[in-house]
């Protein structure tokens, strides 16, 4: 759970450049790419080829598969996502917006893909191995991002790609915030508020979403934060508030403050309150919780090491990535192209993807 990062082959050979990247629990992977040609004399002219990247379970290499996603025009942008959902099995939805959203299903690692309905259809009782954690519009029900009063958790089957509701919710107020994967010790964490009080607060669940503990975190404001980022470590669990700061510079993905908990989330201390000049001032995706007291963040312009539990940071000579939760471990993008992976906070192994042509 916590022993040597997983080894990913790189394939820095892959046209265009990733801009989704999935993985499953046995190492297994799918990477979306795009290549794009622009003309500045014409803009209209330029346009995207979309590709599928696969590496099969203990596959020694990437390979390119087909694709079901269409040429663009350059001008659209990049829009398409992926969600990987256990051993060669993935989702890729597009659109939204002005144009109709629509998605595909692979069960056999991207070398077939069908239509999925992106309606939510039924309930499950538990989240499922290779599953995703999301959520949609309960109230009213299938109503946009700026329409929605009431969000719901939902489940992204690994049987089908379809979404469905989650039987048992967590008590967090109109707009739950899901983490998408599991932490390694199995635990699933949602934030939100705590009904009685408005105050940011975080739910957990240890078995599958049959059922949710609810605990409010000390947090040094009197009004809801954006989210809160739980990361679970080997000897502590970390969850970072995100939130508007008061006084200094404006930041991109601003850190309210960091609380930590010595067991299992029942309980928290705040280790760091934000100021208006002292960093780390943001967060870019999830603290990376390390052994004994160790965390690291990326903020906004560097990454920054606390070795005594959030207390205290100094500035890291990696520069600033972001880090986000996936079950072979925690991924850190540093750059386009290059990836790192840790399962304990401490040892990171690298790999490449689509990089020709670039420079370092």
């Amino acid at each position: 759970m916590y022993g040597a990062p997983p080894r990913i082959p790189s394939a820095a050979g892959l046209p265009g450049w990733a801009h989704s990247l999935g993985f499953a629990s046995d190492g297994s992977g799918f990477a979306l790419l795009a290549e794009c040609v622009s003309v500045a004399a014409d803009p209209e002219s330029g346009f995207c080829r979309q590709h599928v990247a696969v590496r099969d379970a203990g596959a020694g290499q990437w390979v390119l598969r087909r694709s079901p996603l269409p040429r663009i025009h350059g001008t659209d942008g990049v829009s398409a996502d992926l969600l990987a959902l256990g051993s060669g099995r993935a989702l890729i939805a597009d659109g939204g917006g002005d144009r109709p959203e629509e998605a595909w299903f692979t069960r056999d690692g991207g070398r077939s893909w069908r239509a999925v309905d992106r309606r939510t259809a039924g309930r499950v009782p538990e989240i499922p191995a290779g599953a995703v954690l999301t959520t949609d519009c309960a109230d009213p029900a299938g109503a946009g991002p700026d329409e929605c009063v009431r969000k719901r958790l939902v489940v992204v089957s690994p049987e089908d790609g379809r979404r469905r509701v989650l039987v048992r919710q967590p008590l967090l107020g109109a707009d739950p915030g899901p983490a998408a994967q599991p932490e390694p010790d199995g635990s699933w964490w949602v934030s939100g508020v705590d009904p009685l009080t408005g105050r940011p607060a975080v739910a957990v669940s240890r078995d599958g979403g049959r059922s949710w503990t609810v605990s409010r975190l000390p947090s040094p404001a009197t009004t809801p934060g954006w989210r809160v980022a739980v990361a679970v470590g080997r000897d502590a669990v970390y969850a970072a508030e995100m939130g508007e700061l008061t006084g200094g510079e404006p930041v991109k993905n601003p850190l309210r403050a960091l609380h930590r908990s010595l067991d299992g989330g029942r309980t928290w201390q705040r280790t760091w309150t934000t100021g208006p000049e002292v960093e780390p001032r943001a967060l870019q995706g999830v603290p990376v919780p390390g052994p004994g007291g160790r965390v690291e963040v990326g903020a906004q312009l560097a990454g920054y090491v606390s070795l005594d539990g959030g207390r205290r940071f100094t500035l890291l000579d990696t520069g600033t990535f972001h880090v986000r939760r996936t079950p072979v471990g925690l991924l850190r993008e540093s750059s386009q192209c290059v990836y790192e992976l840790t399962a304990d906070g401490v040892r990171w192994s690298e790999f490449r993807l689509a990089c020709e042509g670039r420079e370092f």
